[in-house]
C-alpha cells in the first residue's frame, strides 16, 4: 500500500510551530484518568505563550460536561478553547437551514445544538453520533427511511473505534457506513477528519494550517485528516493507537510522541 509520506524518516513539521490542535480521549485520557504529564504539556504551551485548541469528535457528552472533566482533572481550559463536533455540527445546521433533525445521538446534545429541534417525524435532516447502548434496531431504521426519503444525512463524525473504559468499543463510523450501505448516499461529515473543522479551530487562534500542528491517537481522524488539512500531524502512542496500524495504513505521522507527555520535544530545543 502506497503511504502518504515515504517514511518515518521523512518527517515534516513547521520549523517553528505556531500552534497545535490537540485531541482529548486517547490523548489526554486514558478512560477517565488523565494520561501522566498531560497538564505538564499545557503549562509548557502557556509557558512559551503557544496557542492550541482542543478538538473532538466526542459526542456522547455535551461541551459543558467535557469542561466539568477537564476541570476536575485540574485542567481549567477555557471554553472557547474547546471545539467539539456537536458544536459545529450546530452551526453547520443552521447554515442549511436544518432546524428540525431527527437524532441518533443523546438527548443531552440538544444544549450544544440550540436553534435545533429533536423530530420524530419528517425531519429536514438525520444527525448521527454515539448512543452508545442507547442505539436500537428500530431508531436505526428509522434514521434509514428518513435518509432513503430524502433527509440530508449528517454525521457528527465517522471514527471507527474509540478507546473505552474497558477497552477498544465500535464507534460512529460503524453506524454510519450501515445507512450509507443500505441507502447508496454518503454522509456529510462535520467532524474530524473534515479539514473544515480543523480550519474553523485554526481561524479561532488566526494561524495558517502550515504552521500547526495536530496532537491525536486516531492515524486516520487526528494525524491524516490534520494532514489532509495541510497541517502536520503527530501521533501519540496512547489511547487506541495499536503499532500494527501503521503497516495497515496510507497514513505516515510527521512525528510520534510516546504520550502527550512529551509534547514540549516539538518546540522546546
Amino acid at each position: 500500500m502506497e503511504k502518504r509520506r515515504a517514511n518515518l524518516d521523512q518527517m515534516s513539521l513547521p520549523e517553528k510551530i505556531e500552534g497545535f490542535l490537540i485531541d482529548i480521549d486517547g490523548t489526554l485520557y486514558d478512560g477517565d484518568a488523565l494520561i501522566p504529564g498531560a497538564a505538564a504539556a499545557f503549562k509548557a504551551l502557556d509557558a512559551k505563550a503557544i496557542p492550541y485548541r482542543l478538538v473532538t469528535n466526542t459526542t456522547s457528552k455535551p461541551l459543558s460536561a467535557i469542561l466539568a472533566k477537564l476541570r476536575s482533572a485540574g485542567l481549567d481550559i477555557a471554553p472557547e478553547r474547546v471545539f467539539s463536533a456537536p458544536v459545529v455540527a450546530r452551526a453547520y445546521c443552521l447554515q442549511k437551514g436544518f432546524t428540525r433533525c431527527y437524532p441518533l445521538l443523546k438527548s443531552s446534545l440538544l444544549e450544544d445544538l440550540q436553534g435545533i429541534e429533536f423530530v420524530e417525524n419528517a425531519p429536514q435532516a438525520v444527525l448521527v453520533g454515539d448512543l452508545g447502548e442507547e442505539l436500537s434496531y428500530t431508531a436505526l431504521n428509522r434514521a434509514f427511511r428518513f435518509v432513503l426519503d430524502g433527509a440530508a444525512f449528517v454525521t457528527l463524525a465517522r471514527n471507527r473505534y474509540f478507546h473505552g473504559r474497558d477497552g477498544l468499543c465500535l464507534d460512529v463510523g460503524s453506524i454510519v457506513a450501515a445507512i450509507e450501505y443500505a441507502t447508496q448516499r454518503e454522509a456529510t461529515l462535520v467532524g474530524k477528519p473534515a479539514a473544515e473543522f480543523f480550519l474553523l479551530a485554526l481561524q479561532s487562534m488566526g494561524i495558517a494550517p502550515a504552521n500547526a500542528v495536530m496532537v491525536g491517537d486516531d492515524l486516520e481522524a487526528d494525524v491524516g485528516g490534520g494532514q489532509n488539512a495541510a497541517l502536520g500531524g503527530v501521533l501519540v502512542r496512547t489511547g487506541k493507537f495499536r503499532p500494527d496500524q501503521l503497516e495497515k495504513t496510507n497514513v505516515t505521522p510527521d512525528s510520534i510522541l510516546d504520550s502527550i507527555a512529551d509534547l514540549s520535544s516539538l518546540f522546546v530545543p
